[in-house]
């Protein structure tokens, strides 16, 4: 598929950054069939009736609870996937984190801060590494360069 074909599913993704320089990861239930057992953001599937920011907001409260207090610092999208060869239409939504109890819903059974350098110990769910160097949260030789475009690689 190319990316002027309509997007086969449309996702918002929540990007957690703390002052310490680190990203909120979750860990994926076994029982989900989209990565299972894998690390990855609060995220979801935008529904028909809501903005990709009603559909961020949703799935904080959903993903990690209501108990938190962070600050949206910016967005980028809409962008086409390049890892899925530009089937998905993703939102990105970068916030910095203040404090609260992160409460996990059946989705998810662990969470982790995560500095960049150990991040590549984490089992991550494709598309992770595009995200986050479409952000520029970190650079770029913390992340995973095969799973990175060409155009991203070429900003490094």
């Amino acid at each position: 598929m190319n990316k002027s074909s309509p997007p086969e599913a449309r996702f918002s993704i929540n990007l957690i950054i703390n002052n310490k320089n680190e990203l909120l990861l979750l860990k994926r239930s076994d029982k989900l069939e989209l990565g299972p057992g894998k690390w990855g953001f609060p995220a979801g599937h935008i529904q028909t009736s809501e903005s990709p920011r009603e559909c961020a907001f949703r799935e904080l409260n959903e993903e990690i609870g209501i108990n938190t207090s962070l600050e949206l610092v910016r967005t980028l999208g809409p962008v086409r996937d390049s890892f899925y060869g530009g089937i998905y239409e993703v939102y990105l939504f970068q916030y910095l984190w203040f404090g609260g109890e992160i409460i996990l819903n059946n989705e998810h059974t662990e969470f982790a801060w995560v500095a960049p350098e150990d991040y590549n110990t984490y089992d991550v769910m494709p598309g992770l590494d595009e995200d986050i160097a479409l952000l520029k949260l970190w650079p770029i030789k913390y992340l995973d360069r095969n799973k990175l475009p060409g155009h991203l690689l070429a900003d490094s």
